[in-house]
Order: C-alpha cells, then structure tokens, then sequence
C-alpha cells in the first residue's frame, strides 16, 4: 500500500484507528450505528389475546389490531374461551350490561344533549329479562349513527391488512365448537403454549 493509499484510509470515518483509545471510541461509535440501523428496520409487532365474546367487547381488539397493521406493525389476534364467537362466520353478539356498572347507555336518537347523556344501568334493570336485547339495539344503533365500523366490519378490515388470526384448540375442544363454524381465514388453531412463544417476542402485548 503506498503513503497516499495508508494516508486516504486513516481519513475515512469507518476506518479502524490504530491507537488503543481511538479503537474503543471507535468501536462504540460502530456498535451504536449498528445498533440504530437494526433498530431502524425493526418491524414493530402487537400480539392481543381476546377473551370476551360480546359486542362491547368485540371492538378493542379489532380497533387495536387493524390500527397496528395501518401503521406497518405484524399484529396477531389469538381468541381463547369465549373469545371465540368474533371468529363464527354467523356474527351474533349482544351487550350484556349485567356486571359493567361503569357502562353508560347512549340514547341513540333524539336532540344532542339527550345523545350525550350518560345513563348508568342499575343492576337490577340489567337483569331484567329483554334488557339485554334493549342494550344490544340501542348500541348498535349508536354505533351507526356515529359512522362507526360494525364487528363484521372491522373483522373485514383486519383481514385485508393482514391482521393473524389465530384460534385457541383448546377452547374448540372444550366446547366442542365445530372447525366450519368458524371463518376460513383463521391461520392457526393453536393452544396457549404455541401462542405466548410468539407473544414473548411482541413489542407490544394486551389481554382483552
């Protein structure tokens, strides 16, 4: 190598310092770019485990995961005990006020201030027989009125952005729930051991 050739390589800010203190500074500076770069190009990832099978309870892994995959995140859903009914192909679920003394009921029609009107359901009304199906019509009917996405809807939408969707085996035995009751779409029918291996490396991990 000649003098010009050695002098050009010292002068280049990836090279390799020959004293003992300029390698260690350099040698941090170099694991930091490395680090960054990895860090740079790391796909985020969300892992929700959906547990609940009623309307209210439908929307927050929907909405969560179809948001992770907007943003370009790797988002799984996996559906244990009643959980499961968001994966039927039939879509048959209902508000169950009954032991959610914080849920407000919205009146969805009427002047404005009577829609922003929160109304506490009394544990007694909740158990009423014909409640449930009164909290049901009148959430579904606030929830089109607002122009928000059905269940059905969101479950779509999920899909199409790639969202996983992954069905606890044991709850399909236990209940003995029936494969072709469910959507085709479904990746994997897996226990809970296969899915928190994969939960254990999320960014990001909810139970809902």
């Amino acid at each position: 190598m000649s003098i010009a050739q050695l002098h050009s390589t010292e002068n280049r800010p990836d090279a390799m310092p020959a004293d003992l203190a300029s390698l260690e500074v350099w040698f941090d500076r170099r694991l930091n770019e490395k680090l960054a770069e990895r860090e740079a190009a790391k796909i985020p990832s969300l892992a929700v485990i959906a547990t609940k099978g009623t309307m209210d309870m439908a929307y927050p892994p929907f909405i969560l995961a179809s948001t992770a995959a907007a943003l370009g995140w790797n988002a799984s859903i996996f559906f244990t005990f009643y959980g499961l009914e968001l994966l039927k192909k039939e879509l048959d679920l209902k508000v169950s006020p009954l032991g959610n003394p914080a849920m407000p009921m919205k009146m969805p029609f009427g002047p404005r201030w009577l829609q922003q009107l929160n109304m506490p359901v009394p544990t007694l009304a909740a158990a009423l027989p014909g409640f449930q199906g009164l909290a049901t019509a009148m959430m579904t009917q606030t929830v089109k009125s607002k122009g928000v996405a059905s269940i059905g809807e969101l479950r779509a939408l999920c899909l199409d952005a790639g969202v996983r969707m992954v069905a606890c085996q044991m709850t399909v035995d236990l209940f003995s729930y029936k494969k072709d009751e469910f959507i085709a779409e479904i990746e994997d029918w897996i226990g809970a051991t296969s899915y928190l291996a994969e939960a254990k490396t999320a960014d990001v991990c909810l139970f809902v």
